[in-house]
């Protein structure tokens, strides 16, 4: 269900965000916040959070930034390798067990 989600998400992201483009009142914008949630929260709890999101993204609310927010799990370092990677996410902890999700930027190759 979550690939069937994702898929449709990729479909707006590519095709019909050219209609409504500039629109939407918070960084990141609400395709990406819920394609982060699909990816990183169970399908339920995604779909809360993305139509909360949604329902936000109106004049009443004052917009700006918005990152996910997931609950954050402790991974030790079981593979000390320290060898060069790509980083496509980068999770900021919080207090209370969460982490933000923030997404690299990825620069296109001007050569």
């Amino acid at each position: 269900m979550k690939r069937f989600v994702l898929l449709i998400i990729k479909f707006y992201q590519k095709y019909l965000t050219i209609l409504s483009w500039g629109s939407c009142r918070y960084y990141p914008t609400c395709s990406s916040y819920a394609k982060i949630q699909f990816q990183h929260n169970n399908f339920f709890l995604a779909l809360y959070f993305s139509i909360v999101r949604i329902l936000k993204c109106n004049p009443f609310f004052a917009g700006g930034f918005d990152y996910p927010k997931v609950k954050c799990t402790n991974i030790a370092l079981l593979n000390q390798n320290f060898k060069k990677i790509k980083v496509k996410y980068w999770k900021i902890p919080t207090d209370d067990g969460y982490c933000y999700i923030l997404q690299q930027k990825q620069w296109k190759k001007t050569n």
